[in-house]
């Protein structure tokens, strides 16, 4: 069980992370801070570099963190979060990937929360620190309030279109 949990936590933590990474740099094919700033316009976001930045760091550390087994129902929250906003990019292409539809934020969210659940395993700086295993309120507070930062993080920075009524001033000024 301890070697499964290592596996999941470091597939899982690391490909959020390297996600992240791609929305802020040129490393691991991304396409720098301007490109990722360009993509979350794309997506409907206001705020544009700031957006990209705090979605980018927010996947390099909450995966991190969950690679590591740090601080394990607080990563899992962010990870849900950061991967729940993908998946509402992703929902009208539909559920599967091949059509760029959610199926793979939504693996990464129930990844997450699995992890959030169980705990981090043996091998892990939560185990380490003592900080293991952690109150299962905690871990449900932590895959409740994942999904639902996430979409209140789409909720808020939502850029309506110019066919919902803005105008392309307005839509300039974001």
């Amino acid at each position: 069980m301890e070697t499964g949990l290592l596996v999941l936590r470091l597939v899982v933590g690391l490909l959020i992370a390297g996600h992240g990474v791609q929305k802020v740099s040129f490393r691991l094919g991304g396409n720098g801070l301007a490109g990722g700033t360009e993509e979350f316009r794309h997506d409907g976001f206001r705020g544009g570099r700031l957006t990209a930045l705090a979605a980018g760091g927010s996947q390099i550390g909450g995966g991190l963190f969950l690679a590591a087994g740090l601080l394990t129902p607080a990563a899992a929250m962010v990870a849900m979060g950061v991967m729940t906003v993908a998946g509402t990019v992703k929902r009208h292409n539909g559920l599967w990937v091949q059509n760029d539809g959610y199926e793979y934020p939504m693996v990464l969210v129930a990844a997450s929360a699995v992890l959030a659940l169980t705990g981090p395993g043996r091998w892990s700086a939560d185990h380490v620190l003592g900080l293991s295993p952690w109150p299962l309120w905690l871990s449900v507070v932590a895959i409740v309030a994942g999904p639902v930062t996430g979409l209140l993080t789409r909720v808020l920075l939502h850029r309506p279109s110019v066919k919902e009524g803005t105008t392309r001033y307005a839509q300039a000024a974001d």
